[in-house]
């Protein structure tokens, strides 16, 4: 999976200054070290981008566990009294 996401990450990075320069009618390989450097910054982007999604599933289970346990209270608890 980190190596996915690695690899989509550079292409991303390499596909938007590839991108950049065809708009702006350059050479598409004009300054190499710009087409490593999109693709380090892609591949950060995309691996922090999958990080975040994982820590924001497991907030949401936990907030969807308080609320299922809170209306299993307000509703199931007090037909027993």
């Amino acid at each position: 999976m980190p190596a996915t996401t690695t690899v989509v990450g550079a292409l991303l990075g390499l596909g938007t200054q590839l991108y950049s320069n065809a708009l702006r009618k350059l050479p598409y390989m004009r300054h190499p070290w710009e087409h490593l450097l999109g693709m380090g910054l892609g591949a950060i982007f995309v691996n922090q981008l999958v990080k975040w999604d994982e820590k924001f599933r497991e907030d949401l289970d936990k907030l969807l566990d308080k609320a299922k346990a809170a209306n299993e209270r307000r509703y199931f608890d007090d037909d027993e009294d």
